[in-house]
């Protein structure tokens, strides 16, 4: 199964996730240049490297992880994500939505589409979100 989640990343990054990958890090450089960006940016280059290789990854609530509640799962969370889909989260999910839309165009293509769409979901509210090995969601 590895070695179809290995062709599966490695045709995904030539054929559009570098360049989505490569976005993501830039909106989290931009979130660095504020003190109270640096929470949005941080998230940034987790799901920058999501996007590079999503095959085998999922974004779950980090609430599920770790068991409680934490400053990005509660009532500050949601707001932050108010804020973030206002900046960058429209954007970020136009791009993979683009991507997905000529993605499904053919056959070849439906099971990047399907990642590209997971990934716009992300980006619309991606604080309070944790990356993790699909395997691991499994035990």
């Amino acid at each position: 199964m590895s070695v179809f989640r290995l062709i599966f990343n490695i045709l995904w990054f030539v054929l559009g996730g570098f360049v989505m990958g490569l976005l993501w890090w830039l909106v989290g450089l931009l979130c660095f240049i504020s003190i109270i960006g640096i929470p949005f940016g941080r998230s940034c280059f987790v799901i920058g490297e999501m996007a590079f290789w999503p095959f085998g990854q999922d974004a779950v609530n980090r609430r599920y992880v770790n068991r409680y509640d934490d400053i990005g799962t509660g009532t500050l969370g949601t707001l932050g994500n108010v804020v973030w889909f206002l900046l960058f989260g429209i954007w970020l999910a136009l791009g993979h939505l683009g991507h997905a839309i000529v993605c499904f165009i053919s056959i070849i293509g439906i099971p990047f589409g399907i990642q590209h769409l997971k990934l716009a979901m992300l980006s619309l509210a991606p604080i309070g979100k944790t990356v993790v090995a699909r395997r691991a969601m499994i035990n």
